[in-house]
């Protein structure tokens, strides 16, 4: 199994000492289920990813929910604080996508924004720029998961993981 973590610098990562997730069912300032901008932004990164790679000549990535709910997961607890801005727990992540999916390789990116106007074009344009983070994108791996969690404070915490089966 390959394993591959990298770090975006230089992101202040979230010190909130909540113990609970984000309650995903509130509303959004613009009058959208929160659980809704959160459906909206994650299938936003799959196709902004996808639109690259496939730029690069590069296949493009299959979302994946058994993924994608891991990824989720992190970057909730990331958002809530019951986790730094970073990769704890990635081994735990892979293993428990191990117990559905058979992989040879795994990798994450994740980041950190708030107070921008596109979330999403701002991740996936940092991970796009650090060679870390783009290799993990143009890599050899087929399926994908994302996950978004956007907290009180308005911060939003961002998790792709990435799978060679």
């Amino acid at each position: 199994m390959t394993v591959s973590l990298v770090v975006w610098t230089g992101i202040v990562a979230c010190n909130s000492t909540q113990n609970t997730l984000p309650d995903n069912s509130r509303r959004s300032p613009d009058g959208l289920s929160q659980s809704s901008e959160i459906t909206q932004l994650e299938q936003a990164i799959h196709e902004q990813i996808n639109q690259y790679r496939t730029s690069r000549r590069f296949p493009p990535l299959t979302l994946d929910e058994r993924i994608s709910q891991q990824a989720r997961q992190h970057s909730q607890a990331m958002s809530a604080g019951q986790v730094s801005l970073g990769h704890e727990g990635f081994e735990q992540r892979a293993e428990r996508i191990r117990e559905s999916i058979s992989f040879q390789s795994i990798a994450e990116n994740v980041a950190f924004n708030q107070g921008v106007n596109d979330p999403v074009r701002q991740a996936v344009q940092g991970w796009i720029e650090s060679a870390g983070h783009r290799q993990n994108i143009e890599g050899n791996y087929t399926l994908t998961g994302v996950g978004v969690a956007l907290n009180d404070r308005g911060e939003y915490f961002f998790t792709q993981l990435f799978v060679h089966p």
